[in-house]
C-alpha cells in the first residue's frame, strides 16, 4: 500500500483539536481543512492555528470558533447524513463515519439508549464535527495510509460536568478505551471522549512507536499548560516496514461467529452496520439450520485482534446471543486505492483492487453512485452503468498500469 503511516503519540493526553493541532503543526494545511468542515456544516465554524508554548516545548493550537447563534442538539443519525451528503473524498468520508460510529456506540452504552437516539449537545456538536472532520481531512492532506498509537493518558481525578461530579476518565472514555492500552498521566482530564474516539476508530494497532523512516512530525497543544509536563498530542509521520512492504504471508485476523435463532430479523441490518463503524473489517450473516429444524443464522465478525474485546462486547450488547467463538486466520488482501471518474460533470469514487503494479479490479464504490443518483434524480442503475463505463474509458480494466494519483483506501 502507497502512502505513509503516522503514529500517535497520546502519552500526554488527547482531544480532537490536540491531534487536529499536531496534523496541522505537520503540514496539513488548515484552509483545505478548514474547506473540509466546511463542506459538513457550511459557515458555522472558523478554524483558527497559533503557535504555543507548552512546559517550554512548541506546538500548535487549534481553537474552534462558533459562527452561528443555531446550535440545535443533533442525532448521530443527523450527522451521519450531513458526512454522507458533503463533498468529502470518500476515504475522509469513511475514517469521519467511523469515528462517530464508535462515539455514538459508546455514548448509548453510557446511557443505556441506542446509537441512533445519541445526541451531541449544541456548542459540542459543532466542535465535534469540527474536530472529527478537520482531523479526517488532515490525514487525507498528509497521504496518510494507516496509523497506529501508543497507550493513551486519560488521567485521574474527577471533574464537574452537566451530569454532575463524575470521575476520570469519564465514562465514554472508558467505554472507548476497551481493548486499548491507557494509563492516568496525570490529574484531570486528559483524554476527551471525542479524542478517545479518533485515536480507536482510526489506529490498525496499539503499538510503540514502530520501526520507521520519519520524514515529518507534529505537535497539537490543549488549552491547559502543565509546568510538570508539556501539554502535546504528538504525531510522527513516515514509512514503516509494514506500510512499504506488506508481509507475503498475509496480516493476522480474527474471526467472530455467533449463532442466533431468536432476533427479529428487521434489527441484522442495524447489527451489520454497528459492527463496520465500530471497527469490524467485515461483517455478514449466513441463514443456518440448527437443532430441532430451528431456522437461524450466523453471524461472522472479521476483525484485527486488537478490536475483538469492543467487537465481542457489541455481539453481545445488539444481539440475542449466549455465546461468542473466536478463530484466529491469515488474511491477505489486495491492496487497493481510490480513482475519481466523471458521470456527467460529478466525480464518482472507484475502487481499484491492484498486485504487482497492475490493476486486478475496478468497482465503481456503491454509496457514491447511490448519491449521485438521488442528488440527479435518475434511477441508480443507469448512474452505475454510466460509472462503469467510465472507468472502463479511464482505463481502469484488469492488467492496466495503475493509474497516477491513486489514493490509498483506509
Amino acid at each position: 500500500m502507497s502512502g505513509r503511516h503516522a503514529w500517535v503519540d497520546a502519552s500526554a493526553g488527547v482531544a480532537g483539536d490536540m491531534l487536529l493541532g499536531a496534523l496541522v503543526d505537520a503540514g496539513a494545511d488548515l484552509a483545505q481543512v478548514q474547506a473540509a468542515v466546511d463542506a459538513v456544516v457550511p459557515g458555522a465554524v472558523r478554524l483558527v492555528a497559533h503557535g504555543v508554548l507548552r512546559a517550554g516545548q512548541s506546538g500548535t493550537k487549534v481553537d474552534v470558533e462558533v459562527l452561528t447563534d443555531d446550535l440545535p442538539h443533533r442525532h448521530w443519525s443527523e450527522i451521519r447524513t450531513m458526512v454522507t451528503d458533503a463533498d468529502l473524498p470518500e476515504r475522509t468520508r469513511a475514517r469521519v463515519l467511523a469515528t462517530f460510529g464508535r462515539l455514538a456506540d459508546a455514548e448509548a452504552r453510557v446511557h443505556g439508549t441506542s446509537p441512533e437516539d445519541v445526541h451531541f449537545h449544541e456548542v459540542g456538536a459543532l466542535d465535534s464535527i469540527a474536530d472529527v472532520v478537520g482531523v479526517c481531512a488532515a490525514l487525507e492532506l498528509l497521504d496518510v495510509a494507516t496509523l497506529s498509537a501508543g497507550p493513551v493518558a486519560v488521567g485521574s481525578g474527577r471533574i464537574r460536568t452537566a451530569h454532575g461530579d463524575i470521575g476520570v476518565p469519564v465514562p465514554a472514555v472508558v467505554q472507548l478505551s476497551t481493548g486499548k492500552r491507557v494509563l492516568a498521566g496525570g490529574r484531570g482530564e486528559l483524554a476527551t471522549p471525542t479524542g478517545m474516539a479518533l485515536v480507536v476508530a482510526l489506529s490498525e494497532r496499539d503499538e510503540d512507536l514502530p520501526a520507521m523512516v520519519v520524514d515529518g512530525a507534529g505537535a497539537g497543544a490543549g488549552t491547559k499548560d502543565f509546568p510538570d509536563r508539556p501539554n502535546l498530542t504528538r504525531v510522527l509521520l513516515g514509512a514503516t516496514a509494514a506500510v512499504a512492504a506488506p508481509a507475503p504471508d498475509g496480516d493476522r485476523v480474527t474471526v467472530l461467529e455467533a449463532n442466533v435463532d431468536d432476533l427479529d430479523p428487521r434489527l441484522w441490518p442495524g447489527v451489520l452496520d454497528r459492527l463496520l463503524t465500530g471497527g469490524a473489517l467485515d461483517a455478514w450473516l449466513v441463514p443456518v439450520l440448527m437443532k430441532k429444524g430451528r431456522p437461524a443464522h450466523t453471524l461472522t465478525v472479521l476483525a484485527h485482534p486488537h478490536r475483538v474485546p469492543a467487537l465481542r462486547d457489541l455481539v453481545f450488547a445488539e444481539t440475542s446471543t449466549l455465546g461468542v467463538r473466536a478463530a484466529d486466520w491469515t488474511r491477505t488482501a489486495l491492496p487497493r486505492g481510490w480513482v475519481d471518474v466523471a458521470v456527467g460533470e460529478q466525480p464518482v469514487a472507484v475502487k481499484v483492487g491492484h498486485r504487482d503494479g497492475r490493476v486486478v479490479r475496478a468497482t465503481p464504490e456503491f454509496d457514491a453512485v447511490e448519491r449521485l443518483a438521488a442528488r440527479t434524480g435518475r434511477p441508480v442503475p443507469d448512474v452505475l452503468a454510466e460509472a462503469t463505463g467510465a472507468a472502463t474509458t479511464a482505463g481502469l480494466v484488469p492488467g492496466a498500469p495503475l493509474p497516477a494519483g491513486l489514493r490509498p483506501a483506509v
